[in-house]
């Protein structure tokens, strides 16, 4: 069976999985996460408004909301919409039901962003540059598009090895299989109950990126890079970082 993209999302991101995603205080609802981020995120969009792909049900853009920013949203799946929905109101926090890389959401906004590898959802390089060329459609002149973004873990992959584990806890394991060719990767998620020799298995599928690849992308669509760090505290970006957070603005930067 074909699904078309919204389908699929919906699908992939239901009802039982949206009323399960938050974790409030641990994982990445930890204060020590969120803290940083939604600073950042608010220094960054400074006076204007912000908009998020991909709002998901509001782990970022309810804390940067209680800043002061005005935060809008685009999210594919209208069960993580109703969860959020669960939280906050239209009036508080308005969101557009659709594709982030191509729904026009009204209004100039300082900043677009988009968190927590989700550019990857993405599956083709089209669709990721189409990502950034909605972005740009959004923003006021030298507005600025935040990713954060995982980087691929190809140096643990030996030859002949289709797959590295990313955790290996008791109740929790990760197991990321590539495709090297295609920059595919399915993280199989294995949850296990306490007491149980069964496991809860959920995909997600996704398109890796390379920052050099990511940079490429943002000039075709007239951003310039301002900064790249290995975290939302500023930590400095290295070879051995595992993710980075990137900040590209709008127009040339002379």
């Amino acid at each position: 069976m074909q699904w078309s993209k919204a389908s699929h999302q919906n699908q992939l991101w239901d009802t039982d999985t949206a009323q399960r995603y938050d974790t409030p205080g641990t994982g990445m609802f930890a204060d020590s996460v969120l803290g940083p981020t939604a600073d950042r995120l608010a220094e960054l969009a400074g006076d204007g408004r912000a908009l998020e792909f991909a709002i998901g049900t509001g782990r970022v853009a309810i804390p940067l909301a209680e800043r002061g920013v005005p935060v809008s949203g685009i999210e594919l799946s209208t069960a993580m919409i109703e969860q959020l929905r669960t939280k906050v109101d239209e009036d508080a926090i308005p969101v557009v039901a659709g594709d982030m890389s191509a729904v026009r959401v009204p209004g100039e906004f300082s900043l677009v962003y988009l968190v927590f590898n989700t550019i990857s959802n993405l599956l083709s390089q089209e669709e990721q540059v189409a990502c950034f060329r909605n972005a740009a459609r959004h923003l006021s002149a030298s507005g600025r598009f935040v990713i954060e973004l995982w980087v691929p873990e190809l140096r643990r992959l030996p030859p002949g090895t289709p797959a590295t584990v990313g955790v290996a806890e008791s109740r929790y394991i990760l197991l990321d299989t590539y495709d090297v060719l295609k920059q595919h990767v399915v993280s199989h998620h294995f949850h296990f109950t306490e007491g149980s020799t069964q496991a809860e298995l959920f995909r997600t599928p996704h398109r890796y990126i390379w920052p050099a690849e990511l940079d490429l992308m943002a000039q075709l669509a007239g951003f310039t890079l301002e900064s790249r760090h290995a975290d939302w505290s500023g930590s400095a970006f290295t070879a051995d970082s595992p993710s980075h957070v990137s900040v590209y603005r709008l127009g040339t930067g002379d």
